[in-house]
C-alpha cells in the first residue's frame, strides 16, 4: 500500500521556490468530527449534494451543511484488510450516471500497478451509502521508482475518460502524462492513448462543455494550467488518432494541441486543482503551497482571491489556519467545498503535517471557511454526488 503523503509534495512543494506562504494556530471552533455516523440522515437527501473527499486513502462521505454528518464510505486497507481498498485524487462524476465515479486507485502496491478505478454507488444519504469497483484504469508510467501517482480526471461529451498522473515531481524532465480512456469500462484492461506524456507535475482536470481539456501544472516550466484541443484519438491505434509509442512502448497519439491559457502568477503561484467558476464560465484554481483559491474569468485573466491566509500568517512548522487548498468543488450559488492538505514546514521539509489536514466549506461573503472534518492525513480530492 502507498500514502500520499510523499506524492502530494510533488504537488505543492515547488511553491518553495516560488512564493511566501503563511502559517498559523487554527482558531475555528468547529467540534471534532467523529468517524462515522451510525444512522442514514433523513435530512440529508433533501438537503442537495452529498461532498466525497479521498483522504488517508479512505473515501469519506458528509452532508454539505452542518453539522456536516460523516460516513467512511470505503475503508483503507490498512483498516480493512479483507475488503478495503486505497482511494486518493480528484473524484469524477459521469455526467450520465450520477452513481458513477473515477478516483485513484492504490490498492495492493507493488504487486499490483496503481491506477483509477471506476465505482458505482449505492444509496441516498450519509450513512446508508455504499461504493464498489467495477472497472479500473491502469496505463504504464515514465517514473523510475515503483511508486507511480494517479491524481486528476475527466469526462468528454462522449463519455471517452481523460486522467493525469504527476510524473516527476520535483525535479528532472516532466513526465507527467495526460491519457484518454476508451469505454466499456468494466474490467482492468480498459484500452487507452497517451496525449501528452511531458507535463510537468501534472495535477487537476477541468472538461468543458467543448470538449477542452484543463490541467494544472504546478512547476516550470510552463507552470500554471494548459488547455487542451482535441480531436483527441478515438483508439489505441493509427486509424483512430494514435500511432506512436512513448518511451515504455505505449500508444501514443499523433500529435496534440495544446497551450499555457493561464501562467502561474502571484495569486496561484502552485496551480494543483480547478473548477469551473460557475455563471461567467471561468475557473477557480487552488494553490496549496500559498493557502490561495483564486478566480480567473473565461478568457483566463485573474478577477480575485477567494482564499487567502490572514494578513500577517507566514509559513512554517504549524499549517495556515485558513488551510491549504487542494481538491475542490463548487454549488451553483458559489459555495466551495475543498480538501486542505494541512501543509507544513516538518522534518522532512515542506508536505502534508500528520492528522493536520481537514475538510472545508467556503460560503460566498463568509471571513473563513467553516471546518466540516478536521485531524485528516493529506485528503487530497473532493466530488459532490448528487442522489
Amino acid at each position: 500500500m502507498t500514502t500520499r503523503s510523499q506524492h502530494l509534495l510533488g504537488l505543492v512543494v515547488l511553491g518553495a521556490l516560488v512564493a511566501a506562504g503563511a502559517c498559523g494556530d487554527d482558531d475555528d471552533k468547529q467540534a471534532d468530527r467523529s468517524d462515522d455516523s451510525s444512522s442514514p440522515s433523513e435530512a440529508a437527501a433533501d438537503a442537495g449534494p452529498i461532498v466525497f473527499s479521498t483522504e488517508g486513502n479512505n473515501l469519506n462521505a458528509y452532508t454539505p451543511d452542518p453539522p456536516f454528518e460523516k460516513q467512511t464510505v470505503i475503508r483503507t486497507v490498512t483498516d480493512d484488510p479483507a475488503g478495503g481498498m486505497d482511494i486518493n485524487g480528484q473524484i469524477c462524476f459521469f455526467p450520465d450516471d450520477p452513481h458513477r465515479f473515477i478516483a485513484g486507485e492504490d490498492t495492493g502496491q507493488p504487486e499490483r500497478t496503481p491506477g483509477w478505478g471506476i465505482f458505482e454507488v449505492d444509496g441516498t444519504a450519509v450513512g446508508d451509502l455504499s461504493a464498489r469497483e467495477v472497472g479500473r484504469l491502469v496505463p504504464t508510467y515514465q517514473v523510475d521508482d515503483a511508486n507511480p501517482e494517479n491524481y486528476g480526471c475527466g469526462v468528454l461529451t462522449d463519455g471517452r475518460v481523460v486522467t493525469t498522473d504527476i510524473g516527476n515531481q520535483v525535479t528532472g524532465d516532466p513526465t507527467g502524462q495526460l491519457i484518454v480512456w476508451f469505454p466499456p469500462f468494466d474490467s482492468e484492461t480498459v484500452s487507452y492513448c497517451k496525449i501528452d506524456v511531458a507535463i510537468p507535475t501534472a495535477g487537476g482536470i477541468v472538461v468543458d462543455e467543448d470538449d477542452q481539456i484543463y490541467v494544472t501544472t504546478a512547476r516550470p516550466p510552463d507552470n500554471g494550467v494548459l488547455r487542451y484541443s482535441g480531436p483527441y484519438p478515438t483508439s489505441d491505434e493509427a486509424a483512430g488518432g494514435c500511432g506512436r509509442t512513448d518511451p515504455t512502448g505505449a500508444p501514443l497519439a499523433d500529435a496534440v494541441d495544446k497551450a499555457r491559457f493561464i501562467p502561474a502568477d502571484d495569486h496561484a503561484p502552485t496551480p494543483n486543482a480547478l473548477i469551473r467558476a460557475g455563471e461567467d464560465g471561468g475557473f477557480y484554481v487552488s494553490s496549496a503551497f500559498t493557502g490561495t483559491i483564486a478566480h480567473y474569468d473565461r478568457d483566463g485573466a485573474y478577477v480575485e482571491t477567494l482564499l487567502a491566509p490572514p494578513q500577517g500568517e507566514t509559513f512554517g512548522p504549524t499549517p495556515y489556519s485558513t488551510g491549504s487548498p487542494l481538491g475542490l468543488a463548487v454549488l451553483p450559488d458559489g459555495t466551495i467545498y475543498f480538501a486542505d492538505l494541512g501543509l507544513g514546514l516538518g522534518d522532512d521539509g515542506v508536505g502534508p503535517l500528520p492528522k493536520a489536514g481537514s475538510v472545508r466549506r467556503l460560503v460566498p461573503g463568509a471571513a473563513a471557511p467553516e471546518v466540516m472534518d478536521r485531524e485528516l492525513d493529506y485528503p487530497d480530492g473532493i466530488g459532490l454526488y448528487y442522489p
